[in-house]
């Protein structure tokens, strides 16, 4: 979108956009013949558009990352399988495929980085970093540039201590779990930072794809724990770009 009204104004004034695109561009809607593509929300919300690509076809998310691109906004698409996106990279060469976390990114080169290292992804396991990988991925392209730590569950408890150091030099951290989701407990109880747990669906049988690391995380004992849904990444993230942006907002006040 156009940073400004006035400039949007003299554009149309000057015979570069018609009305129809005025109208949509200060409505901040780009109108598609299947999608309403949300080209304001990163002004209104301070955080990027984000398309679900699961149940989109190829022709969908081209047609919508291409409108993006036009107005030189930040692209993520989230929950792409390999397949759908070796076409859509085929269709369109900006964008940057993560097979392991299913997603598509094109971040402009003026995009600002916020924070570096003052945010935290956690995984108990491996298994749980394609979840991670979502909301890594989630954080870079909203300008927060994350430390990720890998495979330090309570199977082997002397992992999380020997992290616990570097675990605690950061404003906020977001831990991800399958199994019974025990890690987030854990590290709530001996640090005082923020925490987001992030529930996976990595378990045998009575884990029940999930419900009960949920179930588990919902029900912990050590306060101060936000739970967010299973497998969501993207929304742990973007739960901690809105404390993130409003905490460095109000200490640069």
């Amino acid at each position: 979108m156009h940073n400004t009204i006035e400039s949007l104004l003299n554009d149309y004034h000057n015979g570069l956009i018609d009305r129809e695109e005025l109208q949509q561009q200060l409505i901040g809607i780009q109108q598609l013949p299947f999608a309403q593509v949300d080209i304001d929300r990163q002004r209104r919300t301070g955080q990027a558009e984000c398309i679900f690509g699961q149940g989109k076809t190829p022709e969908h998310i081209i047609s919508i990352c291409q409108t993006l691109f036009d107005q030189q906004q930040p692209i993520l698409v989230t929950r792409v399988d390999k397949d759908k996106a070796t076409i859509i990279c085929g269709a369109l060469s900006f964008l940057t495929y993560d097979p392991m976390g299913r997603t598509l990114t094109c971040i402009p080169e003026n995009t600002p980085i916020k924070s570096t290292n003052r945010l935290a992804v956690i995984c108990a396991g491996t298994s749980d970093l394609p979840v991670a990988k979502e909301c890594i991925a989630t954080l870079t392209i909203n300008g927060h540039i994350p430390t990720t730590i890998t495979d330090i569950g309570v199977a082997g408890l002397h992992r999380l201590l020997n992290a616990l150091p570097l675990i605690k030099k950061h404003d906020l951290i977001i831990v991800i779990a399958g199994m019974e989701g025990a890690l987030p407990s854990v590290i709530a109880g001996l640090t005082s930072i923020p925490i987001i747990a992030v529930p996976t669906s990595v378990g045998y049988g009575a884990h029940q794809n999930g419900m009960t690391t949920l179930h588990a995380m919902l029900s912990s004992c050590a306060s101060g724990l936000t739970v967010v849904n299973i497998d969501n990444g993207y929304g742990a993230a973007c739960s901690a770009i809105r404390i993130m942006d409003t905490f460095l907002a109000s200490i640069q006040s």
